[in-house]
């Protein structure tokens, strides 16, 4: 009878261990984080991508939905045409990991939203795994007064933070661009683009968190 358990928990630590890739957890979200796409939806894009076909779904309203990358570690998918998902597995440490999920809205200026999930897709704080940068970070500091009194006023028509986040496939890096500009006049982009930061600001994943380049 013991080494009948002892074989059952072996067989259940290689369950659980295969199950963690990006595919097989991507399979077992539950529905209230994927209001769109069905549990079947989802097991079709894995089946779609091995299979060398284009991973396109009807999704529950009937429009498509897209899987365009697929790794043991990277998701990408186009949820809708105005929005995306990306999911990056990342190690706490030999054998915990958490799912940080961006999901990014086009309305029509891309903003992102960043989430953390365990395994078991249990909700978990994300000031546990990363503080989002501040507005100011993507500001050079003005050289003169006469910058600074010109920032300041332009920086009233920039009236919204918004914020794009990517994930990165090849590494467990997460970059920030600042959209904000992308939703002003032509002018006004034309008189604060000197002020800007011009790369995104890049996070990687070190001790369990992002921390900032």
């Amino acid at each position: 009878m013991r080494k009948i358990l002892i074989i059952a928990g072996i067989l259940l630590c290689c369950l659980n261990m295969q199950a963690q890739d990006m595919k097989s957890l991507f399979v077992a979200l539950p529905d209230s984080l994927s209001p769109l796409l069905t549990e079947v939806n989802r097991a079709d894009f894995g089946d779609f991508l091995a299979s060398n076909m284009k991973a396109q779904v009807k999704n529950r309203f009937g429009n498509t939905s897209e899987m365009l990358k697929l790794t043991d570690d990277y998701l990408l998918l186009k949820v809708s045409a105005v929005s995306t998902a990306e999911m990056k597995l990342l190690p706490l440490n030999d054998s915990v990991k958490v799912i940080c999920v961006v999901q990014t809205y086009q309305g029509p200026v891309s903003d992102s939203r960043v989430s953390f999930y365990d395994t078991s897709w249990k909700s978990l704080p994300a000031e546990n795994f990363l503080t989002l940068p501040a507005e100011d970070a993507f500001y050079k500091t003005p050289v003169t007064e006469t910058q600074t009194d010109s920032l300041k006023n332009l920086r009233i028509r920039a009236d919204m933070f918004l914020l794009k986040a990517v994930l990165s496939e090849k590494d467990t890096s997460l970059s920030f661009v600042y959209t904000t500009p992308d939703y002003l006049d032509k002018e006004t982009l034309k008189e604060i683009k000197p002020y800007l930061v011009a790369e995104p600001l890049k996070y990687v994943w070190q001790n369990g968190r992002f921390a900032r380049l």
